[in-house]
């Protein structure tokens, strides 16, 4: 920028023509021209910064591959792989400004990438940007690669690299859950289906549950680990490998294996792997049943806190703020209702990311860039949405014991007790008959059977009942 505060300005060309840069960024030509025809969602691909610093790893794993097999001067390698390492370390952060919505499959991200390390490596080389002479963004920084074969190798290990917050925050609400459940061990309550009374369970036994589904979203991320380590480097454009060196695919995965630390293998078919979008699908369909379980949790505790006088009562999460403008004293369940609608979201992702998914023909899908947008955004929720769920309601439930007592030795449905003992026929009469008066079945039983009242006390303990497999609430998530 002048002294008089116009910006400077220089001349880059590209195979359709010239254009003017301003010299104090470190993009060049082809990103300037995306920021102009993409300039639609206002979300850039440097507000995914698990993204931006995957493709600097993928580009510098590359030149490491290209300077071993002596197809990239050394030196210029080195300048090459320590910018790289800048922006994996988060330096140029602000240099990625290419729309998320960008048509070309993400070329503009893949240019801008090039462009970006190429300038810093001139930078570095004492040389001013735009000096393509000395380092290149396609013959240099993009040696030996492709578009078709980068971006997705970025997308997929910037999504493991999201994968590890995400599992973290489920593992903490498991936790709170488990240590809700342990405090409840003891405290009966009544069962539902239907939204009808049915028989015995504990509160832990209900709380150990939510814990329980949320480790099996924790299996199923531990499954889409190596499917998203599967990448296709040296298969270039179509999956042939037209402009890359035989011996390239092998290196490069070596080199990205060692600087990662991932299972990462080539796919054994590169034309297949340049179409196949299986490894989002199953990322897709984790998040999704991650964010069904969630609502499952929130919803029930919604219904458990309905009230306090003309709802189910059993419970009362926190109070965060008024509930209504007009109505004194009233508070909602507003974390839950936070997080189903997190969940909202989570599915429209799953639904697009799906269309997008189904729309790749022939040797191409042109929409890495909409998958890998949307499935990092609904992580990035679903991450937060977890932790505020934890700290802002599970870990300050309060559990309406006594409620929970009354409604499991007065509900009607535990009279499925008696039926190994009198009948079922037997057992429905003695039901009916506390339903229409208003007394517990223990009560009838103990005037319409033979039974003796020590033996109805034990058939029908609700602590006894709830427990018929065994079930506790001490298995833990670590």
């Amino acid at each position: 920028m002048t002294n008089d505060g116009t910006t400077t300005t220089r001349i880059e060309h590209d195979c359709i023509g010239s254009m003017e840069v301003p010299t104090d960024v470190y993009w060049g030509i082809h990103t300037q021209r995306a920021i102009g025809n993409f300039p639609v969602s206002g979300i850039t691909d440097a507000q995914h910064p698990e993204l931006v610093r995957a493709y600097a790893t993928v580009k510098r794993a590359c030149a490491a591959a290209n300077e071993e097999l002596g197809l990239l001067d050394p030196e210029k390698s080195r300048l090459i792989r320590k910018a790289c390492e800048e922006i994996e370390g988060g330096k140029l952060a602000d240099q990625f400004p290419v729309d998320v919505m960008q048509g070309g499959a993400g070329t503009s991200s893949n240019m801008n990438m090039n462009e970006v390390i190429a300038n810093r490596a001139l930078e570095l080389a004492g040389r001013p940007r735009g000096d393509y002479e000395y380092i290149h963004p396609n013959d240099d920084v993009n040696h030996s690669q492709s578009t078709n074969d980068t971006y997705p190798a970025a997308c997929k290990l910037a999504l493991i690299d999201a994968i590890g917050p995400l599992a973290q925050s489920a593992k903490r609400l498991a936790k709170a859950f488990h240590d809700l459940a342990d405090r409840h061990i003891e405290d009966v309550t009544i069962g539902r289906t239907q939204l009808q009374d049915a028989v015995p369970m504990t509160y832990g036994q209900e709380f150990h549950a939510f814990a329980t589904l949320l480790k099996s979203d924790l299996n199923a991320f531990d499954h889409v680990v190596p499917q998203l380590a599967v990448l296709n480097l040296g298969a270039t454009a179509i999956g042939t490998g037209i402009c890359a060196d035989l011996r390239f695919r092998e290196s490069a995965i070596d080199h990205l294996r060692r600087i990662t630390g991932l299972p990462i293998t080539a796919a054994s078919d590169p034309v297949a792997a340049m179409t196949d979008m299986g490894a989002y699908v199953a990322t897709s369909a984790a998040i999704k049943n991650l964010a069904v379980h969630l609502k499952k949790a929130a919803d029930d505790l919604r219904l458990l806190n309905s009230g306090p006088r003309a709802g189910f009562n059993d419970l009362t999460v926190p109070a965060r703020q008024a509930g209504s403008s007009i109505m004194p004293a009233k508070v909602n369940p507003v974390i839950p209702e936070c997080v189903n609608q997190c969940c909202f979201t989570i599915f429209g992702m799953d639904v697009t990311v799906n269309w997008a998914v189904a729309e790749g023909q022939l040797q191409l899908n042109a929409f890495d860039p909409l998958m890998v947008h949307e499935l990092l955004t609904g992580m990035s929720l679903l991450t937060r949405a977890m932790d505020v769920f934890r700290t802002n309601c599970v870990e300050g439930i309060e559990v309406h014991v006594e409620t929970g007592r009354k409604y499991a030795e007065s509900s009607p449905s535990i009279s499925a007790a008696l039926n190994p003992y009198i009948g079922y026929e037997h057992a429905a009469d003695i039901a009916k008959e506390a339903t229409a008066s208003g007394r517990t079945v223990r009560e009838v039983a103990g005037e319409r059977t033979a039974l003796p009242a020590e033996q109805l006390d034990e058939i029908l303990d609700p602590i006894r009942l709830a427990r018929g497999l065994g079930q506790t609430c001490r298995e833990r998530v670590k």
